[in-house]
């Protein structure tokens, strides 16, 4: 079997090649992290993606299950992401009413 294109590996590119530049990771590092890792755990492909990501614990100073314990914490906390401004969100078709009655 050959490896396959992710649909949203240059997306995910750019958010890796970030995560590599950070020195010191702030909430939202760490669960772009976790997610990344989540979604390329088990694809057959972009093992460039996945041996970075591995890269980037090992700058944090940290493993697995200790981005996966720091990430349920922010979310028990009450962490929800600030801005979805870098990536396409829903369908962008705008449903509110421009006309007035």
């Amino acid at each position: 079997m050959s490896d396959q294109n992710h649909p949203l590996y240059s997306i995910d590119r750019d958010h890796v090649d970030r995560l590599l530049a950070t020195d010191s990771p702030k909430d939202g590092d760490f669960v772009d992290l976790a997610r990344l890792l989540m979604r390329y755990e088990d694809f057959p492909g972009a093992n460039d993606l996945w041996t970075d990501m591995q890269k980037i614990l090992n700058l944090w100073g940290i493993d697995r299950e200790m981005l996966n314990e720091r990430t349920r914490e922010l979310w028990v906390g009450g962490y929800r992401p600030g801005s979805y401004s870098d990536e396409v969100v829903g369908s962008g078709f705008d449903t509110s009413n421009s006309e007035e009655n």
